[in-house]
């Protein structure tokens, strides 16, 4: 009985050595397949590029306002007043295409005032029309001639003047600013890597902004009551001036040894 004890003992010795070894060969394997990774290196930089333009669309966007009794008659005195206007515009060199409607209201108009009982009550008194246009054109010196001619024939509402670019030159200015913002990164990143004895070997991403183009520069904010100052001034002085147009890129850079 002690004898068999002992030969079973030494037959789970056996079959432990056995898996101790089996397991300690596998792993050996295994480092020597699926080796360990090395990592990549990379700088992560940003390049920006802006440039100073001229304008070259002004807009204006000037209307008339009529009251009458009906919303007929204020309709009727509203375009004959309209009519005059776009005479005028044209006169000063502004072509049809150059002229865009902006809005259109007809709305009542109501008095307040007291009943016999003292309370306060409304009533329909006429009906008021607005009649908004928009004027684009290159032509950027034309900006006084437009106004006074405009306030001359019957304009009573000069809403604003300012200084755009035309989608023409947005489109050549965003693909150029691009290109130069991402050289702008790439020489930022080789200056950063020269001392530490790296260089450039790829690009992992890259991320552009949106295009930055300036809020269009006013030249004029009034109402009728300016426009008709302006107006007894020949001729009224409205300037363009140069903007500045941004953008910038985001790019991750492979470095290696060199």
């Amino acid at each position: 009985m002690k004898k068999s004890n002992q030969t079973i003992v030494a037959v789970i010795a056996v079959l432990v050595v056995s898996v101790s070894l089996s397991a300690a060969f596998n792993e050996a394997d295994a480092e020597e397949i699926t080796p360990f990774p090395s990592r990549e290196k990379t700088i992560s930089v940003s390049g920006q590029a802006t440039l100073e333009v001229v304008p070259d669309l002004l807009t204006i966007r000037l209307g008339t306002e009529t009251q009458e009794k009906t919303a007929q008659e204020a309709l009727a005195s509203n375009s004959e007043m309209m009519n005059k206007v776009i005479s005028a515009l044209k006169t000063a060199g502004v072509s049809e295409e150059e002229i865009s409607t902006s809005s259109l209201n007809i709305h009542p108009v109501y008095e307040s005032y007291k009943d016999e009982r003292g309370d306060y009550r409304s009533k329909l008194v006429g009906y008021k029309v607005s009649n908004i246009i928009s004027v684009e054109t290159k032509n950027l010196d034309s900006a006084a001639s437009i106004i006074d001619g405009a306030v001359s024939a019957g304009v009573n509402r000069i809403d604003s003047v300012y200084f755009s670019l035309s989608p023409e030159i947005y489109n050549v200015l965003k693909d150029q600013l691009l290109e130069e913002a991402v050289i702008n990164a790439r020489e930022k990143a080789e200056i950063a890597l020269s001392p530490l004895d790296h260089k450039i070997i790829g690009i992992k991403s890259i991320s552009l902004s949106e295009f930055s183009i300036p809020y269009p520069m006013p030249a004029f904010r009034g109402d009728f009551a300016m426009a008709e100052s302006m107006a007894k001034s020949a001729p009224t002085p409205v300037f363009s001036s140069d903007q500045d147009v941004t953008t910038s890129a985001h790019v991750v850079f492979l470095i290696g040894s060199n």
